[in-house]
């Protein structure tokens, strides 16, 4: 039997939105993984918390536009602490122009306003499916 998929979810910084990662959130519970959720951290909480919980993902959510500073920090940090395998995706109103750069980053995936929530799963899903033999 394999086990759950287990994913953070974390609003990058001191972003006031919620809406988005609640229901992404609630998504993906919904689809059989298991959700730590964390509300609005900075990457040194969110990397701290994806190493205690020993998580496959770390989805990060902004609407602020601290994405570009932040994010490649989170996935720098899991790195540092050994998390190569860990994915890394981010939500929220991403101007097409940074998606190549996240990318460069670590990024895995950046999923913009609007995007299905199957199509969140699914590559989740997917991706941990593959990652699976390595963990």
């Amino acid at each position: 039997m394999r086990r759950k998929i287990k994913i953070l979810i974390a609003r990058l910084g001191m972003d006031a939105h919620w809406r988005g990662s609640i229901i992404v959130a609630r998504a993906l519970r919904d689809a059989g993984m298991e959700v730590v959720y964390l509300g609005n951290q900075m990457p040194e909480s969110i990397i701290h918390a994806a190493l205690q919980e020993n998580v496959d993902v770390v989805g990060l959510s902004t609407l602020s536009g601290n994405h570009m500073e932040l994010a490649p920090k989170v996935v720098q940090g899991l790195r540092q602490k050994g998390m190569q395998h860990t994915i890394v995706i981010l939500g929220g109103t991403i101007p097409p122009t940074d998606v190549p750069k996240l990318k460069e980053a670590g990024i895995a995936e950046v999923f913009g306003p609007g995007t299905p929530l199957k199509n969140i799963i699914d590559y989740v899903t997917q991706c941990c499916e593959s990652h699976q033999t390595v963990r």
